[in-house]
């Protein structure tokens, strides 16, 4: 929050000539805070009883984020550059939006965690609509504000049922009621309230039947924006619902996993299936966001430690590669994103083969091919369920996998196997900024692959703190 307003000061006080130095301030200060949450974790944390819990989950993500903001960061800088709008404000919505994210990810109480999502999403609502003069823009930011003010008001609503059944807001307070017969309030009141919390976070994470924003906004948006939406708030809103279900939830999670199965197949299947009618690059990546969110909620169906750890595992891989990925488009897009149709891929492998190597390799991982962080994710997470004896979920969602195979392998094969069209023009080499983003991308997708241990054995430790 400090180096968010700090970025607002200079922006206001900087020349035009020294506004360079406003990426490097957001940057820096984010490197600073999440070396700072690495250096505060060993320390003991006090009981869960408070607003806010700093256990391995709020370490986990907290980091999550923040190396998502300083990715997304770097893939900003050039593309403001070119669009004319480089300017302090952006960089600050980022830094303010991951304040709430790391908010909701460390709140131990349901008001907490209102505050924190509205945070972030009144930044990423401004975000979305970043380039003012362009309509797409526009489009996108008022459908995102009000279907998001629609979404958190159902979870608001959800909150006060279970504030009227229980007396508090506390998720360690609410377990405690839920456990006991004789505290406990009627199972249809509380099943009311969580379906209402949970529609909430569904939308956040635009799960289906909820996530009819999410292609337009993601197609709307400035690619960067769009980067730092399919990640960085996604991951912080599954941190929440990870804390509400497991925590608050977990007595009477038997009555509320049934419904997430049916999310979670419904996510997969409608994600996947709708990708492959898609021809702009940025709405096929939405609805393989979608489909991805299903991914995950069938570990969070799961409603085990072992599901809480590859939930996790699997946030943090596809935060790697689908950034990866959003490098390259923002790369090839150009000014105004006119090139973002699968059709301006090709010939890439031609022309930039080092830019369409890595993109393979981030396609790849999507699919979830062996030494990639996808592989290891996906497996985990169908080991989680397949422990849940979520077995019919298990193959649907393998299914869907083969499915999504095709969209992802039909650009390689765009890029490898198509000539450039004869007007594509000179494809410029990837600016600094780009080029970082890849290989840090590129780096975090291998090592997921070849060596998962490093962050599953963090993610399995966190989520036994989560009771």
């Amino acid at each position: 929050m400090v180096a968010g307003t700090l970025v607002m000061i200079l922006e206001a006080i900087t020349t035009p000539a020294r506004k360079r130095i406003l990426p490097v301030v957001a940057f820096v200060s984010l490197i600073a805070a999440l070396g700072l949450a690495l250096l505060a974790h060993p320390i003991p944390a006090p009981p869960s009883t408070g607003l806010l819990q700093m256990d391995g989950l709020a370490t986990f993500f907290r980091v999550l984020v923040m190396a998502i903001g300083a990715v997304v960061i770097l893939m900003s800088t050039n593309y403001l550059r070119v669009a004319d709008h480089e300017g302090g404000e952006y960089y600050a919505l980022v830094l303010f939006s991951i304040v709430g994210q790391c908010l909701m990810a460390t709140a131990n109480e349901l008001i907490m965690i209102f505050i924190g999502i509205e945070v972030s999403s009144i930044a990423t609502y401004i975000l979305a609509g970043y380039l003012r003069d362009d309509k797409r823009n526009n489009e996108a930011a008022l459908k995102y504000f009000l279907l998001g003010s629609f979404a958190t008001a159902f979870l608001l609503y959800g909150v006060a049922w279970i504030y009227g059944g229980t007396g508090t807001t506390n998720l360690s307070a609410i377990r405690r009621i839920l456990l006991d017969p004789q505290t406990a309030p009627d199972l249809t009141l509380t099943g009311a309230a969580i379906a209402l919390i949970f529609v909430g976070l569904l939308f956040k994470i635009s799960a289906v039947p909820f996530q009819m924003w999410a292609p337009d906004v993601y197609q709307g948006a400035p690619a960067p924006v769009t980067a730092f939406l399919s990640t960085g708030p996604k991951a912080a809103a599954f941190a929440a619902f990870l804390r509400i279900g497991m925590t608050a939830f977990g007595p009477v999670k038997e009555h509320w996993t049934p419904a997430l199965w049916a999310c979670a197949l419904a996510t997969m299947v409608v994600g996947n299936f709708a990708a492959l009618r898609q021809s702009n690059v940025k709405r096929l990546l939405a609805y393989s966001s979608i489909a991805h969110a299903g991914y995950v909620l069938v570990a969070v169906t799961a409603a085990s430690d072992t599901g809480v750890a590859a939930a996790m595992f699997y946030l943090a891989a596809y935060a790697a590669m689908n950034l990866g990925a959003f490098a390259v488009v923002i790369h090839i897009a150009g000014k105004g994103e006119r090139k973002v149709e699968i059709s301006d891929l090709a010939g890439l492998g031609v022309r930039q083969p080092a830019t369409a190597a890595l993109l393979t390799v981030f396609l790849l991982s999507l699919i979830g091919v062996p030494l990639t962080g996808g592989f290891f994710g996906k497996f985990y997470i169908f080991k989680a369920a397949l422990d849940a004896h979520l077995i019919a979920l298990s193959i649907m969602g393998l299914l869907t996998s083969a499915v999504a195979a095709y969209y992802y392998l039909r650009l390689v094969v765009v890029m490898y196997m198509q000539p450039a069209p004869v007007d594509a023009g000179e494809l410029p080499p990837p600016s600094a900024g780009i080029r970082a983003a890849l290989l840090i991308s590129c780096a975090a997708t291998i090592l997921l692959g070849v060596v998962p241990s490093l962050v599953l054995d963090i993610a399995v430790r966190a989520a036994g703190s989560i009771r």
